[in-house]
């Protein structure tokens, strides 16, 4: 009865004395019929158990793929000079320079590539393609909330965001956005993981804190000009 261990049939002693009998003498794959292993297996075991084929295998018909230096493949090779037999026998539709004219033409726009002013879905957010520089993906496609934001208020001023109203990022309406720090960002994404009155206190918060900073914002302006 075959024994096993971690999934593997192990080796027997009686395996091992087959192994000895008959590998030196006999092809690798009827060994490895006898036994029911693989070739690979019986090679490996034969190597561990230090066997070797024996002088008279080697010279039999059955080791060809193991002698060398005797050039068996040598009767059937191309020899020097010899053409083979399909030698000017075209291809049907074959002509010279044929693959050149299916290749295409510098400039060429791919069936799928994208105009300028696309749109397109990417991690539930809208990009609108903007350039066509090859190879540089992330200056080709901008955010689109971010596009509509600053063509109405201008470049987004360092560590700040722009995020939907409504939390519906398919909506780029400009009254939809809003401009916040991300700090106030990281507070508004993780905010849903507290208890809900806090987290209503938490919104009233940032949204009043935005009026206080609009408010500020308004009369600092009006200070410069009036300066």
């Amino acid at each position: 009865m075959d024994r096993f261990r971690a999934g593997k049939r192990l080796w027997e002693a009686e395996d091992d004395a087959l192994m000895r009998a008959r590998y030196p003498h006999e092809p690798t794959t009827a060994i490895a019929k006898a036994l029911r292993r693989t070739t690979f297996a019986i090679n490996a075991r034969a190597d561990k158990l230090g066997l070797r084929k024996s002088a008279e295998y080697l010279a039999s018909p059955h080791a060809c793929r193991l002698r060398r230096g005797d050039n068996v493949g040598a009767a059937f090779r191309f020899k020097k000079g010899q053409a083979p037999a399909n030698k000017g026998l075209r291809r049907p539709g074959w002509s010279a320079g044929r693959m050149k004219s299916t290749w295409f033409p510098k400039g060429h726009r791919g069936s799928r590539t994208m105009a300028i002013g696309s749109t397109r879905l990417c991690d539930g957010y809208v990009y609108r393609k903007v350039s066509e520089i090859p190879g540089v993906w992330t200056r080709n496609w901008k955010l689109e909330h971010y596009l509509v934001w600053e063509a109405a208020h201008g470049p987004v001023p360092p560590g700040h965001a722009v995020v939907f109203k409504d939390r519906d990022r398919m909506n780029t309406a400009l009254e939809n956005l809003e401009l916040i720090t991300r700090r106030d960002n990281m507070l508004r994404n993780s905010v849903h993981n507290l208890p809900k009155p806090l987290a209503h206190a938490v919104q009233l918060l940032g949204a009043l804190r935005r009026q206080i900073r609009k408010k500020t914002e308004g009369h600092e302006k009006q200070d410069r000009r009036s300066a």
